[in-house]
């Protein structure tokens, strides 16, 4: 019986005729599903992150597949879908619509000044849920196959509809959240799918999250910081500013890293923004942030996450933004290494 690996060089560079990574898989033969999500409607301070997920797929061509960390783990197939234009043409409108709310409140006016900002505020909300319940049938479905699912997005609401599927095979997990925002936002500005609203949304439609665990967090409100200690139970968060604090006092990342490890459940679904980075390495995503962490102190926390026996059922990677910012754009290239790395720490487990 043949093999996509049958006639297939590792050591050659990444062909586009394959898929991500320059891998032969096809769906069917793929253990892992990517699923890209050109979206990003309700960002607030610059687009981008829609062309994310394409930007990544070129820059994966230049990765190599050798990992120290999982070796060989790609081997069970990785294959990303493709990019769905409708999702993305819609994205596009509906980030038009967006901006004129977003321009209404900046200029101190209530969106019920405006008949059409408030019909053009329902379109939104009507987008968001739609595109949530696309992904939620889709990686349900997938992950009925018995297949593994990740998801690259596009901005930080994307992922709610497969977080909610993982919800139906799994009766209880965590999540550990890499990010530079806190996004516990109630509809920030309205818009109840905001990117600023993802870990809300998730708390609250979603029971079989018994663990939120924040990692990096630094920019965030009051509001946010109450959910934050009124429910200290279900919700742990590591500042950005007590992580550096104890980092010039002595204490080491590994140490750091396993307090984190800790305070997670024994199933865990990772969460990556990439702006919980430092921002010279993902400087054009939507909303940078000073401070954060470098790539490898990310693969290190995750890394120990697995040496603890515990099981990364899922992940998602987002706010990438795209090289329309000019050709010295390096987020894509931090991405694609970023999204090979969790492939293949799922994989490694699967």
């Amino acid at each position: 019986m043949s093999s996509a690996l049958d006639n297939f060089d590792p050591n050659s560079p990444g062909l586009k005729s394959n898929n991500i990574f320059g891998l032969p898989f096809s769906e069917e033969e793929s253990k892992l599903i990517i699923i890209p999500v050109p979206w990003e409607v309700t960002v607030s301070y610059r687009p981008g992150t829609s062309r994310g997920p394409e930007e990544v797929f070129d820059a994966s061509m230049q990765v190599d597949l050798y990992d120290p960390d999982a070796v060989d783990a790609w081997k069970k197939g990785i294959h990303m879908l493709p990019i769905d234009k409708n999702i993305r043409a819609k994205s596009d409108y509906l980030r038009g619509c967006a901006e004129l709310i977003i321009g209404c409140l900046s200029d101190g006016n209530p969106i019920n000044c405006s008949n059409q900002l408030i019909t053009k505020l329902a379109e939104v909300n009507e987008g968001g849920k739609m595109m949530h319940d696309w992904i939620h049938e889709l990686s349900a479905r997938y992950l009925k196959e018995g297949k593994k699912v990740a998801l690259l997005g596009g901005d930080h609401s994307t992922p709610l509809g497969y977080i909610k599927a993982l919800g139906g095979q799994y009766e209880s997990f965590g999540i550990l959240q890499i990010d530079a925002h806190a996004d516990l936002r109630e509809a920030y500005e309205g818009f109840r799918y905001s990117h600023a609203s993802i870990m809300f949304n998730v708390l609250k439609e979603i029971p079989q999250v018994s663990k939120l665990v924040q990692v990096g967090i630094r920019d965030y409100c009051d509001e946010e910081l109450e959910i934050i200690t009124r429910e200290k139970e279900r919700v742990t968060t590591f500042f950005d500013k007590n992580i550096k604090e104890q980092l010039y006092e002595g204490k080491t990342w590994k140490d750091i890293c396993d307090e984190i490890v800790t305070t997670l459940p024994q199933h865990v679904y990772i969460s990556f923004d990439i702006d919980g980075l430092d921002p010279k390495l993902c400087p054009n995503t939507g909303t940078p942030v000073p401070g954060g962490f470098e790539l490898e102190q990310v693969f290190y926390l995750f890394n120990k996450v697995r040496a603890a026996g515990k099981k990364i059922v899922g992940f998602d990677l987002n706010e990438i933004s795209s090289g329309s910012h000019g050709q010295d754009c390096i987020d894509p290239i931090v991405g694609a290494r970023a999204l090979y790395k969790l492939c293949n720490y799922m994989l490694a487990d699967a």
